[in-house]
């Protein structure tokens, strides 16, 4: 009786095995369900920046007020007869040295 009850605790446990170890077995599930949400995640973060750049794109399609901006921005263009004043802070400079 004792061997008959090992015997098929043993059985129990190898028919436990693909269950929780195998290929579609509880721990890759559950890993796979990990990977889903990150995924979901990283999905989203892509959209409201895709959102974004979709508008951008749209907006310098259509007007002309992000071009210029854009080009007095990063490219440092001006109007013709516009004058450009370039302000110094005096508090950004370093003091003077006292000698």
């Amino acid at each position: 009786m004792k061997y008959l009850t090992l015997a098929l605790a043993g059985l129990v446990a190898l028919l436990q095995y693909p269950m929780w170890l195998g290929k579609g077995g509880w721990l890759r599930v559950w890993e796979t369900d990990q990977q889903v949400v990150a995924q979901h995640e990283k999905n989203q973060k892509l959209q409201i920046r895709n959102g974004a750049l979709d508008a951008e794109v749209r907006d310098l399609k259509q007007g002309l007020d992000a071009v210029e901006e854009r080009a007095r921005s990063e490219l440092g263009m001006i109007r013709q007869d516009e004058i450009f004043f370039q302000l110094l802070d005096d508090r950004r400079a370093p003091p003077p040295s006292a000698r």
